[in-house]
């Protein structure tokens, strides 16, 4: 009988722990990365400056680049700016928007990326995509995943806590996302991975039932682990699909129609999964989420991120727009404005009850 198996894309190395920062260039060069130091680093050109004063000292042959921002025009220069310097690897150090720029420049220019986090926003920490803002609005590249990843808790710690709280709302979204999956391989057939759903609404699974705040390490701890899944699932899959279904077509949506005055990313998936999730009919599940969302800050109704009942009517209505030939439960029921406009009213009534 033949055996059967595998390769799982995933990170060489995950470091998430306390101090993990000021141990950066020993961690680089016990994973063989980089011996002689060799290192670029991408960092914002804000809270990046404090980091790089912290580090300079400890990555003596560093070379650092200031990003100005997560545009497709920032991520291109940066690999511009990186040919010809005969690095190693390069290090993304800062949130999302940088971590996202870093992947898409490393990409570029073939080189390794280690993916240092100073917040846990969302899943592009360990993703297999780069979602920048380009001249159309915004859009998702396909890049190679992180090699290593680095999350030190000191330093999440000291984040914004509504940036740790999106990123809850992000995994959370999984759940909604898997069921989405699940939906379409009824109705149309589509092959769901089922190693992929496992991890990635494992992940969600642990967050939405997690007891601890946002001051609990543990809580911290969960969370970062939870995202390096969510991108090791979606390596798997080979898609953002056990993590983006319904609940990210509405927050693309937002994005789309309100660049202005769309929420953080996660801030929107949760709501998102949670509305997807009461048009799924699962009442017990919507609760469960709209409880775990609201105790940790995050929004669960349009109006607490500043949207009308129309506006989230029309973002919804477009919604399917966003991602052309996925099938989610908004492709499946298929609702007019009205008919959203009305799911919207019971929804609220069922979370504000």
């Amino acid at each position: 009988m033949p055996v059967l198996t595998r390769l799982v894309p995933s990170p060489v190395f995950v470091e998430i722990r306390p101090g993990a920062l000021d141990a950066l260039g020993g961690i680089l060069a016990d994973q063989r990365l980089s011996a002689h130091g060799r290192i670029a680093v991408a960092i914002s050109n804000g809270s990046g400056a404090v980091l790089r004063e912290r580090l300079e000292p400890l990555l003596p042959g560093a070379e650092w680049f200031e990003v100005a921002d997560g545009s497709l025009d920032c991520a291109v220069q940066l690999a511009d700016q990186l040919r010809g310097g005969h690095f190693d690897a390069l290090v993304g150090l800062g949130g999302g928007k940088i971590i996202d720029a870093a992947k898409y420049a490393a990409a570029r220019v073939g080189l390794p990326i280690v993916a240092v986090a100073t917040n846990l926003a969302h899943d592009g920490l360990c993703s297999p995509v780069s979602t920048l803002d380009n001249d159309a609005g915004r859009g998702s590249y396909g890049v190679p995943s992180p090699i290593g990843i680095v999350v030190d808790l000191d330093v999440i710690r000291q984040a914004p806590k509504r940036f740790v709280a999106a990123g809850i709302g992000d995994v959370i979204s999984n759940i909604s996302a898997c069921a989405d999956w699940e939906l379409s391989h009824r109705i149309t057939g589509e092959p769901v991975d089922g190693l992929a759903v496992a991890m990635a609404r494992s992940a969600g699974e642990n967050l939405l039932r997690h007891p601890g705040t946002l001051e609990d390490e543990d809580l911290l701890m969960c969370l970062a682990e939870a995202l390096v899944l969510s991108g090791i699932a979606m390596n798997i899959a080979g898609s953002t699909r056990p993590s983006s279904g319904a609940c990210h077509e509405i927050c693309h949506a937002l994005d789309v129609l309100y660049p202005k005055r769309s929420a953080q990313h996660g801030e929107q998936c949760g709501l998102g999964a949670a509305f997807a999730s009461h048009l799924r009919g699962e009442r017990e599940l919507t609760g469960l989420i709209a409880e775990r969302l609201s105790f940790h800050g995050l929004p669960v109704t349009a109006a607490q991120i500043g949207f009308t009942e129309a506006e989230f009517t029309e973002a919804v209505h477009y919604a399917p727009n966003t991602r052309p030939g996925r099938f989610t439960i908004l492709e499946h029921l298929d609702l007019s404005p009205s008919d959203i406009r009305d799911a919207y009213a019971d929804y609220v009534q069922a979370v504000n009850s």
